[in-house]
């Protein structure tokens, strides 16, 4: 049965010499992999259509979807938002990259979730459209709503009488806990900041100095292990905390 979806690319890899398979976040069905036939040729009708399926591409979709199959296939295609920076600016482009792995980790089923979707797609046209303060700040404020949508949302709020927040059990309490997954102090309270925003402009207003900014990016991403199984290593860690400084 052909079906209209939007969907997020996470990855593609060549097929044979002129196809692609590609795994696409879908807004119907969750995360599935597609092949697309032809697009890589050099013919005047197939020129540049491979561009559409760089990860972190939002495209408007007609897919044939069989439930018995692990691999379907895409009817047609078209952007379904076109970036105005995130292709071309390196910052931009770095932060991208982090949230189309963060998805790949974290999306272990082929199930629709679409408040996940819809924060996927939104925090991408987000990061496209906003300051560049806002977007140094958006791998932290996605990761904390990526969290909350899968299931584990963060309690509490930072106090004096609740200083410490307890990675392992996604709260904030009084006294530092037996193992070892904590943050503390200006990290617990930057946390706490973090979960009030509701609207990405409001990113605007929390100011991080590189130290504090790698070392949540750190804390979020080992939270996110906690609670998701075979979570495994983010590559593009590294190279984000280096680009936002």
């Amino acid at each position: 049965m052909v079906h209209t979806t939007r969907g997020i690319v996470l990855r593609t890899v060549k097929y044979g010499d002129t196809s692609i398979i590609t795994s696409v976040y879908t807004q119907l069905f969750g995360v599935q992999s597609y092949i697309v036939k032809g697009v890589r040729k050099s013919s005047k009708t197939s020129a540049g259509k491979a561009s559409y399926f760089q990860p972190g591409a939002m495209l408007e979709m007609e897919v044939y979807q069989n439930n018995f199959k692990q691999l379907q296939f895409i009817r047609e295609f078209q952007w379904s938002y076109l970036y105005q920076q995130v292709l071309f600016n390196v910052v931009r482009n770095t932060v991208a990259t982090y949230l189309v792995e963060l998805l790949q980790h974290a999306l272990k089923e082929p199930e629709a979730n679409p408040e996940l979707f819809y924060l996927a797609e939104e925090t991408l046209k987000q990061l496209d459209q906003c300051t560049d303060q806002v977007a140094a700040n958006i791998p932290l404020y996605f990761m904390l709503r990526l969290a909350s949508e899968l299931g584990f949302q963060l309690l509490g709020e930072y106090s004096a009488t609740t200083p410490v927040f307890d990675l392992q059990e996604g709260m904030f309490i009084k006294e530092q806990p037996l193992h070892p997954y904590l943050i503390e102090g200006p990290l617990a309270k930057t946390t706490s900041d973090f979960l009030k925003i509701q609207d990405p402009a409001e990113l605007e207003k929390i100011v991080l100095n590189r130290h504090l900014r790698q070392e949540l990016l750190a804390a979020y991403q080992l939270f996110l292990s906690l609670h998701i199984p075979d979570f495994g290593e983010i590559k593009s860690l590294p190279i984000l905390q280096e680009v936002l400084g």
